[in-house]
């Protein structure tokens, strides 16, 4: 399940993105445009459209925009492969976007659902961890271990909260708490298990060098 929206997902998706892809590259756009392009939209989305109330559209506009995230990847693969500046860029607009969705849900609770303080710390549980998961890969991974898999990683976090968002703005009843709690429960097990991963890499005991130039 861990890998099954961000990996296996991918395969048939390819059936429209990569078409796409093509398209946008035909028309001079190049990954890092479209990487910027997508954050930028998704988070006016965002922010506009879910604190104001409207949540169905906030939850399918929202989640059309994140597709792109998956088009600047393919645009880089058809062009032969991204750079090292273009994975930085993109992994920095996820952050961004991530941040920007799970802040406008949680002022939507604060100020239109008269949530009770439970509801709010668990939103912004999400809202810590979302950032906290991307960092313990990003920062193991610097270190040179191998940190694959986990148990909700970006694509099942935003799923499941635009999925409550919208069922919410559908009028079923407690769609957006049952969304909140399980990102809740599901983000502070998945840290636990990416630094449990780091702690159980054989490269964990080694040594760090010391910066250059240091005494």
């Amino acid at each position: 399940m861990a890998r099954l929206l961000s990996v296996h997902g991918r395969k048939p998706a390819a059936v429209v993105l990569e078409p796409l892809a093509a398209g946008l590259l035909r028309l001079g756009l190049t990954p890092n445009v479209v990487t910027l392009l997508s954050a930028t939209l998704s988070v006016v989305l965002v922010v506009t459209l879910i604190p104001s109330g409207h949540l169905v559209w906030a939850a399918a506009l929202a989640g059309l925009a994140t597709t792109f995230d998956m088009v600047d990847g393919t645009m880089a693969r058809l062009r032969g492969g991204g750079t090292k500046f273009g994975a930085t860029l993109d992994a920095s607009c996820d952050r961004i976007t991530d941040g920007a969705t799970f802040a406008a849900i949680t002022w939507w609770l604060i100020y239109s659902y008269d949530a009770g303080a439970p509801l709010v710390a668990a939103s912004f549980i999400v809202l810590i961890a979302s950032q906290v998961i991307s960092y313990v890969k990003a920062r193991g991974e610097a270190s040179g271990f191998t940190m694959v898999g986990g148990l909700i990683e970006r694509p099942e976090r935003l799923i499941i909260g635009l999925t409550g968002v919208g069922l919410q703005g559908l009028g079923v009843p407690y769609a957006i708490d049952v969304a909140i709690w399980v990102l809740a429960a599901g983000s502070i097990a998945t840290v636990v298990q990416r630094v449990v991963m780091a702690w159980n890499d054989p490269k964990a005991g080694e040594g760090i060098a010391p910066p250059a130039g240091a005494a």
